[in-house]
């Protein structure tokens, strides 16, 4: 059994060490998630550290990353493995005269196997952390493929029988809560929400990602962001964005955030025409 973490606190400082202040929940979950060996579920708005996290973790553990980015569409072919089907037709036609049976025996090889991100990391025997990122964003069915994923860490292929993990992977899910996952996923993860950060922790993230942004700057910045934040916009400044900003108001010298100075950078954040008018609006920001 693979000891990811000793502790919440060691979780904490290692994480931290490596470019993520996690909160008291935060290194509780991780730790949990890899002392358990359960999946975790990370749910919460675009842009508040849910994919940073899982990176974290492979950079703090010295584990590998295997990403399967979730979309529309996503299908067993991209998420498990495929046949390479020009290489066993080349096999096949190398093959004439004999018998079928050998010819299947054959074809259904390792050799003729492409892996995708899910089976890659079941066949690993190095430490690897498995990121499945929105997975909200697939097909209701795609839920299905993942189960046995989930459950035993084992993927099951008609023609070769069942691969399980040598060592399992440290595996994060990741979903924006566009729609709602099913009951039977969300049964077999460890679940943690990730909210925009207070204006005091966002205020450290700034300070540790920019260190050479002064202490009155970023406490400007932070609440602008939460004021930006505050409106009805279609998307809101993430954390990634403030991180952003922060370099711009460095590169650009700017020393105070008045209104003219976010006027002229605002595009950093919000990326969005509405949302640019309606904060220009609401926060009286000259044009």
């Amino acid at each position: 059994m693979t000891t990811w973490f000793a502790s919440p606190a060691d979780a904490a400082t290692r994480l931290e060490a490596n470019g993520y202040l996690a909160d008291a929940a935060s290194a509780t979950t991780t730790f949990l998630a890899g002392a358990l060996e359960k999946p975790l579920l990370l749910e919460g708005p675009a842009g508040v550290g849910k994919t940073e996290l899982a990176k974290a973790v492979a950079r703090a553990t010295g584990a590998e990353l295997v990403r399967l980015q979730c979309y529309e569409g996503l299908d067993e072919a991209r998420a498990l493995y495929e046949w390479n089907y020009k290489k066993q037709l080349l096999r096949i036609q190398a093959s004439q005269g004999q018998e079928w049976d050998q010819t299947h025996d054959d074809i259904f090889t390792d050799e003729f196997l492409l892996t995708r991100p899910l089976l890659t990391a079941i066949r690993r025997d190095e430490p690897t952390v498995l990121l499945i990122d929105e997975v909200d964003k697939t097909d209701v069915e795609v839920e299905g493929l993942l189960l046995e994923v989930l459950s035993d860490f084992q993927v099951t292929i008609p023609e070769l029988g069942t691969v399980a993990a040598v060592r399992r992977p440290f595996v994060v899910l990741t979903s924006n809560a566009s729609r709602e996952l099913s009951e039977a996923v969300k049964r077999r993860c460890l679940y943690l929400h990730l909210d925009y950060p207070d204006v005091a922790r966002e205020r450290q993230i700034l300070r540790s990602q920019v260190p050479e942004l002064d202490d009155a700057l970023a406490g400007q910045l932070v609440a602008m962001v939460a004021r930006l934040r505050e409106l009805e916009l279609k998307k809101a400044p993430s954390i990634a964005e403030s991180v952003d900003w922060a370099r711009t108001l460095i590169a650009l010298e700017i020393r105070d955030l008045d209104d003219d100075a976010v006027s002229r950078t605002l595009g950093v954040v919000l990326k969005h025409v509405s949302d640019q008018e309606r904060a220009v609006k609401e926060l009286r920001l000259p044009r």
